[in-house]
Formats: C-alpha cells, sequence, structure tokens
C-alpha cells in the first residue's frame, strides 16, 4: 500500500517528519524516504528498508537534514520522494496508490518530443515520476494536479513540498485518506491519524474525495472543494489500517470490535476459546467474545522484533516463513479445546492452513474460523494492498475456479452469501484449510460495523462493484 506524511513549521520539522513517517510503517512496504526544504534548497534521502525498520535505517541521517517543511513516504517499490524541476519551479513529490494504466500514459507522454523517463528495475516506469509528468502539463500545481487525477485509472494520493508550503491531493474517489493536523504554529498531512497524538497535533480535516488543499504556516487553504462520489477502501478497517487510526471519523479498533460482534450474533458454534491471528485479527476477537460471553485468551503470541509483516516479502516461501517464524504456540491454551479464530480475512489461505495444522498438532479438538470480511472474489484494481498477482491466488476465486473453471458465469452469486453457489465455494475454502467450520462476515454486516453507506465504501474485491 504505502503511506505519506508532511510537515510544515516555524521551527525545525526533521523530527516530526521523521516520526510521523514511520508511523507508516506498519503498511509494509520496501522503501521509505524524507525531502527537507530549507533557504539552501532541498535534502533527500531514500532508503531500501526491506529488511530493516524505517527508524534505523534513517536514524544516522537526522544529522544531514534540517528545514521547516518535509515530507516522507513509505513506497510499495518504487524510490521516493523525487526531486523535479519544471515550470513550477523546483518541487519534491510523494505519491500513494496504484496506477493501472501506467503503461499506456507513459507511452502517450513517449510521443511528445523531449519526453524521456528513468527506469526502475524490471524497465518498470517509477509511477510517482510519471505523476510529476502529468502534473507539470497544468499551468499551476493545482491544474496539473488535477489533470493528474482525471488521467489515472486506478487511485493517487499526492504530496507536494514546494517554495509555497506542501499541496496535499486525496484520490479523486478517496480510495486511501488524507487528513490534516495542527499543533500551534505547525501543520501535518498524513494518511494515518495515529501518526498525530504522540507528536502533539490534533487533527484538523478529512480531505474529500479529489479534494487539493495547500498548506503553509498560516494554515489550511482549500484550493478545489472535494468532489460528490466517494469510494474509500473498506479493507482499511478490516485489515491493513492502524487500530489507532481514524478514516472519515471512524476509528479503526471500534470497528473490528464491531466486526466481532456481528459475527457473534449470526453464529451458533460451541466453543471454549475465541481468540485471533494475530495482530489485525484481535480486534475483531475481542468483539466476537464480548458478544458471544465467551473466554478471549491468546493461543499464539507473535515475536515481532526482527519479523516483519507476512505480507511484506515477493516470495511466497519468504511469507510463509515470516508467518510461521513469528507465531509462537502455546500448547496450555491450545490442547483439549474447541477454538474459534477470527482472521480479518482469508487472502491465499496458504499461511493460514499452516497454522491449522499446527493447532491440531499441539491437541486442539476443534477449530473454526470467522474471517472478519466476506471471501475476496475479486482482485483489487486500485490499491496495492495484496503481492497477490493473479486472481486465482485469492482463496475464494480459486475455489470458484476448481468448481467451474476458466471464466466463470456466475460470480455474482458466489459472492451472494445467501446463494447456493456462495455455500459451496466456503465448503470447498473449509475443506482445503482443514477446518471444523468457516463462516464469513457477511458484507452487509461489514458495512454496518464501519457506519458507512456502502455506495461510499469500494467493496470491489468481495462484489465486484466499482
Amino acid at each position: 500500500m504505502g503511506g505519506l506524511f508532511g510537515v510544515i513549521s516555524t521551527e525545525d520539522c526533521v523530527a516530526d517528519l521523521y516520526y510521523g513517517t514511520d508511523y507508516h510503517s506498519h503498511l509494509g512496504t520496501m522503501r521509505g524516504g524524507l525531502a527537507v526544504r530549507n533557504g539552501s534548497g532541498f535534502t533527500r534521502i531514500i532508503h531500501d528498508i526491506t529488511n530493516a525498520q524505517f527508524r534505523s535505517k534513517f536514524e544516522d541521517d537526522l544529522s544531514r537534514l534540517s528545514g521547516t517543511t518535509g515530507i516522507g513516504v513509505i513506497s510499495d517499490y518504487e524510490d521516493q520522494p523525487l526531486i523535479i524541476s519544471s515550470h513550477h519551479g523546483t518541487y519534491a513529490i510523494v505519491t500513494v496508490g496504484k496506477v493501472d494504466n501506467l503503461d499506456q500514459l507513459v507511452q502517450a507522454a513517449l510521443h511528445k518530443n523531449g519526453i524521456h523517463f528513468s527506469e526502475m528495475t524490471g524497465s518498470e516506469v517509477n509511477p510517482t515520476q510519471l505523476v510529476a509528468h502529468l502534473i507539470d502539463q497544468g499551468d499551476t500545481f493545482v491544474e496539473g494536479i488535477r489533470h493528474a487525477q482525471e488521467a489515472i485509472e486506478g487511485s493517487c494520493s499526492i504530496l507536494l513540498l514546494t517554495d509555497e508550503g506542501l499541496y496535499a491531493a486525496r484520490d479523486r474517489l478517496g480510495r486511501t485518506p488524507v487528513i490534516t493536523g495542527e499543533r500551534g504554529g505547525a501543520h501535518a498531512v498524513t494518511m494515518e491519524t495515529c501518526a498525530l497524538p504522540n507528536l502533539g497535533y490534533e487533527t484538523t480535516r478529512y480531505l474529500g474525495p479529489g479534494e487539493i488543499v495547500r498548506v503553509n504556516a498560516d494554515g489550511v487553504e482549500p484550493l478545489l472543494p472535494p468532489g460528490e462520489a466517494m469510494q474509500i477502501c473498506a479493507f482499511l478497517w478490516v485489515y491493513y489500517g492502524y487500530p489507532a487510526s481514524h478514516y472519515e471519523g471512524i476509528n479503526v479498533e471500534a470497528t473490528r470490535y464491531r466486526c466481532g460482534e456481528f459475527l457473534a450474533q449470526r453464529d451458533d458454534a460451541e466453543v471454549d476459546v475465541v481468540a485471533g491471528i494475530p495482530d489485525s485479527g484481535t480486534g475483531h476477537a475481542i468483539g466476537y467474545a464480548n458478544a458471544a460471553g465467551v473466554p478471549y485468551r491468546r493461543p499464539f503470541v507473535k515475536y515481532t522484533p526482527t519479523w516483519p509483516r507476512s505480507f511484506m516479502p515477493q516470495d511466497q516461501r519468504v511469507r510463509d516463513l515470516v508467518a510461521r517464524m513469528k507465531l509462537i504456540p502455546i500448547r496450555e491454551l491450545i490442547e483439549g479445546k474447541r477454538l474459534l479464530f477470527c482472521e480479518d480475512s482469508i487472502v491465499r489461505g496458504t499461511q493460514l492452513q499452516d497454522i491449522i495444522r499446527r493447532i491440531f498438532a499441539y491437541g486442539a479438538e476443534e477449530v473454526h474460523m470467522r474471517p472478519a470480511c466476506p471471501p475476496l472474489v475479486f482482485g483489487c484494481k486500485f490499491l496495492n494492498f495484496s503481492r497477490s498477482r493473479s486472481e486465482l491466488d485469492l482463496a475464494g476465486r480459486s475455489a470458484v475456479h476448481e468448481l467451474e473453471g476458466d471464466d466463470p458465469a456466475n460470480l455474482d452469486e458466489y459472492a451472494d452469501p445467501d446463494s447456493e453457489r456462495h455455500c459451496v465455494m466456503v465448503e470447498r475454502i473449509r475443506e482445503r484449510l482443514g477446518l471444523t467450520s468457516l463462516r464469513y462476515q457477511r458484507l452487509d454486516d461489514l458495512v454496518a460495523a464501519i457506519g458507512l453507506p456502502k455506495a461510499k465504501l469500494c467493496t470491489y474485491c468481495w462484489d465486484g462493484t466499482e
């Protein structure tokens, strides 16, 4: 996925920038970068954070950075921030999102005289460089950002560091959040509100879809009003958002408690213990246990000092190794028990399959699984929250493929929790995972747990609705 953070202050901003950007590290990506502007110009530092924490990689660089304005990013794979020289002047840019029509936009640009792009590993063009090119087509930053948003298929939230302050733009349909905060004479822009409290900032504004603002020492200046249509990613609350964060004013952890409550209200399983698959399944499990009146326990504990989030590595074997090594079972809480686990989701199911085998090997009598969202049947077209390269990697879509073969014609029925095809698909997944029982969250219950109208949520990965 990735995350961005920016700050403008009357004093040196480097400490706020460093810690604020670090609060996006849970998004589990591969590059980290900071850019700071002062009287001498821009200073930029980028590091590979695949095998090290953001703070440890940048700690020794802080003495090289000084300035009152800066931006930082945790990115999926591309180097950021970029320093761009154009008719707008010199500016730094970071982006978060997914440009689905990247190749088409690059080819269109290459047909213009004098346009060229640097290539990353694998002959790919850096999406952030492409976005900067689109911005430079406008006479002003606002016109350029609006042009970029209109041209991009997918999503792209943008933060610019300029002579005029910070320009912040939320993607056209608001699939990712952009929020501002204030602390006295300092202002911050963030994707995660959890970055604000410990730095002394108060949340001041949730940008609307497509909205553009400029942040300077005087505050937040609206430049382009938000659009009416919003499609914020519902998976933020289910999985990859941080528990302490708020999106559209709605807290992640509280939403996960409500998700667990809905799961419990529709369940009749008789179990001894409710547990969560750490970490993102924990909130759902607490909500379930409280609603069901069943003890909450931790039969697995997570060893976090040296292991990253298990979806981070590109190699499936490495992902599986990470998932196995960081979860340590406790036999006394497993042996002879009927256990019900809440999980945020079942994406591929490969890691979960190994966890279930281990639980039974430690003497569990029964293992029930309750994912907090519906089966993933459609691959996400809008954000890079999964390393899956094919829809057939998804446990739900793979089960449909086994049942129907290539090009199934009834995907809408498989997404319908009241249909027979849905029940057959879930049973196929249950058999593959070796579970005693498997029941997914209903989409209408998930929407109710979040508390926004379904029309304002992106639920494409579950029901194919755009």
